[in-house]
């Protein structure tokens, strides 16, 4: 058994908006397609992320995960997100060792977090 994450689903009424957005959020991401399942799916480094059609069993925006994400700048990757349409939902706030976090909502209500750095911030400020 390995301990390494195959893939981070995330619901949307709209797979291909999804996509889209998330490729515009991610710009490092690459999209793959899997012909035989009629399926596309981003890969941001070692990860898939997979942009899944909601239903009834699981509505967009309402899985409940947060998946964080390492960023160089939080305050430069907040302000990116935010500029895609995501709304600041909790943070930014600060974690350990100069590090912070954010979380935003996708249009979808779809929940992302970001770790990293804020160049000019002191860790113990909030």
């Amino acid at each position: 058994m390995t301990n390494s994450v195959a893939a981070i689903l995330v619901h949307v009424p709209d797979p291909e908006a999804g996509l889209a957005w998330y490729a515009s959020a991610f710009p490092e991401a690459e999209r793959f397609r899997l012909d035989e399942f009629d399926f596309s799916y981003l890969r941001i480094g070692a990860i898939d992320l997979e942009i899944v059609q909601a239903d009834e069993k699981v509505a967009s925006g309402a899985a409940g995960s947060v998946v964080y994400w390492a960023v160089d700048d939080l305050d430069r990757a907040l302000a990116h997100f935010e500029a895609l349409g995501a709304h600041l939902y909790r943070g930014p706030m600060a974690i350990q060792e100069g590090y912070w976090m954010c979380q935003v909502r996708d249009p979808w209500g779809n929940c992302i977090g970001l770790r990293g750095a804020r160049p000019g911030h002191k860790g113990d400020e909030a």
